[in-house]
């Protein structure tokens, strides 16, 4: 198997999420994607690129448009991007039209990084694995299992992602 490097586009979301007291509400801070890279001791070559920093929830089709940019602009055609979940499937949606002959698994986390309790390393993970093996399209990886892209929603009541069968 041919090894291929990835990219990795941070756009912000909970899996970058911090706070700062018991107080404060929770903030998008500096991208700790690299860190979580470095610790797991990953040796394919990759680099990460922050796109912006925001709650999905806070995502314009211009910000979409930003990411798809991003991805079609790219030298690599295996691609990870960190989102938020709540609107994860609508930027899948966006990517599947703009970058074909590309791979791309998005992936986030319902709890920060930072938590010690936390989907963000094992998530990140799958989406990396998957970015290497999976056919061109667009996929989205999280809680153990890697979904089409284009037939996924996000159960907010059961805390998971399901497929659509339809």
């Amino acid at each position: 198997m041919t090894h291929q490097a990835i990219l990795v586009l941070t756009t912000g979301g909970t899996i970058d999420k911090s706070y700062f007291d018991a107080l404060s509400e929770y903030q998008i801070v500096e991208s700790g994607i690299p860190a979580l890279l470095a610790e797991a001791r990953v040796a394919l070559a990759h680099r990460v690129v922050e796109v912006m920093r925001k709650d999905s929830l806070e995502l314009t089709d211009q910000d979409r448009a930003e990411i798809a940019r991003a991805v079609r602009e790219a030298p690599e055609n295996r691609i990870v991007i960190t989102h938020g979940t709540d609107t994860m499937t609508e930027t899948a949606q966006v990517l599947a039209q703009a970058a074909p002959g590309k791979t791309i698994c998005l992936t986030g986390a319902l709890s920060p990084a930072r938590f010690a309790e936390t989907d963000a390393h094992f998530n990140l993970g799958m989406a990396f694995a998957a970015a290497q093996v999976a056919r061109p399209g667009v996929y989205i990886a999280m809680s153990g299992e890697v979904f089409d892209g284009l037939k996924v929603r996000k159960d907010r009541a059961a805390g998971k992602f399901v497929a659509i069968t339809q």
